[in-house]
């Protein structure tokens, strides 16, 4: 097939009365090639006619393309089954040029923006290198449509307190807010609705009114809308993060405000400017700061625990013993942390990065319980009765405060049952013979104690199983307690003797 430009050549020479053979050989074609361009007689290429292969078959295709849910394979697939074979290839040019499961391209648009008309928000994912191993992050960033200029910061969670942190340190950075502030659908900044319908929270509209800019989103799908952001979080990732290692979070925004600087004063070649010398035409048309920038805070209302701490973000801050079981106020903000009693301020500490752990005690608080004098704790309530009524029962409380920890209240309190259950002589020698053999389990005392007691202290039930029809048996009389000691059966013959069956029979009963 003859270009254009050779067919326009072969007319012009044929014009000038040049000879098929001569054009032929200048043109380096054959003269019946020469021959039909002469015949006829036009530049423009013909068009090739060509029965497609599979044109009578293009309502099944549809009708495959449809059923086999897009998947062109499985449509040649049942083509061959119906007896229609044709390649993979041929069948894929079909489906484009007909436009089967194809949507045509349509054109891509540009924005553009005035200076000061808009900024552009979001935030990405990112697994910087800090303190020796991959961390994972959320990076932050804000640009400014017309000039480009770009400022970016990490932070170890993003919630609406560090995203309205990071939006007063971005303008204060920029001397200046645009207009609009564009950004996705984020429940972080917009309260509900989506696209043009999207409302802001109202603290987040407060603080778009404090620096005279108003939030709005994209709609839903159309990410190019904010591409002027989205771009710069892979030209982070590869150029920022690359070679480059940080000690802590804060080391990490040190670093990047420093390559915002630079990056902001590089020429670009699709701006044929530096976005800094772009910057200095939009600056003008920016909202001004206001008077006065409030600076973000969180308010926390926690209650000063025993040990004379507050927690807030799993970070733990002393407060004065004074304040010991009292309600307080914390407000937190980027770098501090103030703990107030009422409209009082009573100390100020250095925060902690949020979920840290960490636990920080002030100078003047390690000071205070230095010489505090140590508050004694009070003994269990059982624990003076158990060590007066036998020698047994007292070295049994004392091994029982060894082996617990704090002031075994639980195991006191299980003893001193004991000593209201069963009788003493009995109790005592069960607990002489385990502690010969350094048994401390009351569960096992209490074994021993009552296979000693067996037939004596409780009754023994000759009752069969209710429901056998042999069954034949009569009620035993109640059988108190006995004890050889008068004093002792005075002190448990008061109370009603324990009806427990001395068998399994009665008590699966």
């Amino acid at each position: 097939m003859l270009s254009y430009d050779t067919r326009v050549a072969i007319l012009t020479l044929h014009s000038k009365n040049a000879g098929i053979r001569a054009i032929a050989r200048v043109l380096k074609v054959s003269r019946a090639a020469v021959q039909r361009v002469i015949e006829q007689g036009t530049a423009d290429v013909p068009t090739v006619a060509r029965t497609e292969q599979l044109s009578a078959e293009i309502d099944r295709i549809r009708e495959l393309y449809a059923s086999c849910q897009g998947n062109l394979v499985r449509v040649r697939e049942e083509l061959q089954v119906s007896g229609i074979k044709v390649a993979y290839a041929t069948l894929t040019a079909f489906c484009r040029r007909h436009e089967i499961g194809a949507v045509p391209k349509q054109v891509v648009g540009t924005y553009e923006f005035v200076p000061g008309e808009e900024m552009q928000h979001d935030t990405s994912p990112h697994h910087p290198i800090i303190a020796g191993s991959p961390r994972l992050v959320q990076c932050a960033s804000l640009v400014l449509c017309y000039s480009r200029m770009v400022f970016a910061q990490v932070y170890p969670k993003f919630n609406r307190f560090w995203c309205k942190v990071f939006l007063v340190e971005s303008i204060q950075y920029f001397e200046g807010a645009a207009q609009r502030c564009m950004l996705d659908n984020s429940s972080i900044i917009i309260a509900h609705g989506t696209g043009k319908s999207a409302v802001p929270a109202p603290e987040m509209a407060a603080l778009g009114l404090d620096f005279g800019f108003e939030f709005a989103a994209h709609e839903l799908g159309d990410a190019n809308r904010s591409a002027r952001v989205e771009r710069n979080f892979d030209f982070i990732e590869r150029n920022f993060y690359a070679g480059r290692t940080f000690s802590d979070i804060a080391d990490c925004n040190r670093q990047m405000r420093r390559w915002c600087d630079k990056v902001n004063e590089t020429y670009k070649r699709s701006l044929r400017a530096a976005p800094r010398e772009l910057f200095a035409v939009e600056k003008p048309a920016l909202r001004p700061l206001p008077l006065h920038i409030r600076e973000p805070n969180e308010v926390a209302h926690r209650t000063v625990d025993t040990l004379g701490f507050v927690t807030l973000h799993t970070n733990s801050y002393s407060a004065p013993l004074k304040l010991l079981d009292r309600p307080i106020d914390i407000i937190a903000t980027k770098d501090r942390v103030r703990l107030f009693d009422g409209h009082r301020l009573v100390c100020e500490h250095i925060r902690e990065e949020d979920g840290a752990g960490q636990r920080k005690t002030l100078p003047e608080h390690k000071e205070e319980r230095r010489h505090q004098r140590p508050l004694k704790s009070s003994p269990c309530p059982h624990e003076e009765e158990l060590i007066t009524v036998a020698p047994e029962l007292g070295e049994l409380t004392r091994h029982l405060k060894s082996r617990h920890p704090g002031r075994a209240v639980r195991a006191l309190r299980r003893l001193h049952q004991l000593y209201l259950d069963y009788p003493t002589d009995q109790l005592c020698a069960a607990i002489r013979r385990a502690l010969d053999h350094g048994l401390y389990d009351l569960g096992r005392i209490e074994s021993m104690v009552l296979s000693s007691l067996s037939g004596s202290f409780f009754r023994e039930s000759q009752d069969l199983w209710v429901d056998s029809p042999a069954s034949d048996s009569e009620d035993d009389p109640q059988i108190l307690p006995s004890s050889p000691n008068p004093s002792e059966q005075s002190d448990h013959v008061e109370q009603d003797a324990p009806q427990c069956p001395s068998n399994d029979t009665d008590k699966q009963r």
